[in-house]
């Protein structure tokens, strides 16, 4: 499930061209950007979350699309002191909320074989 969610959000940056990739020892996904001259560092641009509990199962992931930063200053990412975070709008992908869930939706129902989503806000 990990890998899977990790895929679908590398897939959906993938069509804005962004290059992402996940990493086997730290869940997220995570892209190179330049950080001053000349310079590449890593930076987290989506963190997941996995529990399974009385056999049922909690997830989610958490896409940095357009958001104040400032945040992330005062703590550890996900535990991980100096962890740099990013969000889409800052890599030329996704601007908003509604951009990025309707290709991260496709994404992950294409790769779990789901051939009709309904969005249950639209059916309301």
């Amino acid at each position: 499930l990990v890998t899977c969610l990790e895929t679908a959000i590398i897939n959906t940056l993938a069509r804005s061209g962004i290059s992402a990739y996940a990493k086997a020892d730290a869940p997220g996904v995570y892209v190179k950007h330049e950080s001053g001259i000349s310079m590449q560092t890593e930076a987290k641009v989506a963190s997941l979350g996995l529990r399974i509990r009385k056999g049922c199962s909690f997830h989610g992931l958490a896409l940095n699309v357009d958001m104040d930063m400032t945040p992330f200053l005062r703590i550890n990412p996900c535990g991980y002191a100096g962890m740099a975070m990013t969000q889409t709008s800052a890599l030329g992908g996704p601007r908003s909320v509604a951009e990025a869930q309707s290709i991260l939706v496709a994404e992950l129902a294409s790769l779990i074989g789901y051939q009709t989503i309904t969005n249950t806000e639209e059916a309301a």
